[in-house]
């Protein structure tokens, strides 16, 4: 392991599915809620929210909503290609998502970099982030693969007193 620090990490899949299919479901509303987030809305830089189908630009803003969460995430789309490379804030850090295929399959690889290293930031971005984006990806691959969405949508789990316990938010 090369040079490890609490400041970035790096997770890959490979996914049987084109990089342009698997680009549409990072950076358009309507894809995001297919696998990811109970609600997802892009923003453009004229307050102006995007088309459900639309890719997100870069200079867009973003409000996410998980099921079973009730806090939404912010943020900045950074830089968007429209192909195979997307990058946006989230939880204090950067994310970038950057798609290549070889041989009929795309490589993801995602990378969250920025991450404050304090003890807080540690666990809760490092190491809460790093777990939650490997699920996430194991959740694309199940739903572009096979049509199968590995997380719990309903019943709604966030009044129970066990709900950090269970691994298919």
């Amino acid at each position: 392991m090369a040079d490890q620090t609490w400041s970035t990490f790096r997770r890959k899949i490979y996914i049987n599915a084109p990089s342009g299919k698997i680009y549409w479901h990072w950076a358009t509303s309507k894809g995001m809620e297919t696998w990811f987030l109970r609600s997802c809305e892009y923003t453009d830089n004229r307050e102006v929210k995007r088309a459900r189908e639309e890719h997100a630009q870069a200079g867009d803003t973003y409000l996410w909503y998980w099921h079973n969460w009730a806090d939404g995430e912010t943020g900045i789309i950074n830089e968007a290609d429209g192909r195979t490379h997307l990058a946006f804030s989230f939880s204090g850090a950067q994310v970038t998502i950057d798609l290549e295929e070889s041989k009929g399959v795309t490589l993801v690889t995602l990378t969250q970099h920025h991450i404050p290293t304090d003890d807080r930031s540690k666990m809760n971005v490092y190491y809460g982030c790093g777990t939650g984006w490997t699920f996430w990806l194991a959740n694309l691959k199940a739903y572009l693969e096979h049509d199968v969405l590995l997380h719990h949508t309903a019943p709604d789990m966030m009044g129970r007193s066990d709900f950090s316990d269970f691994v298919n938010l």
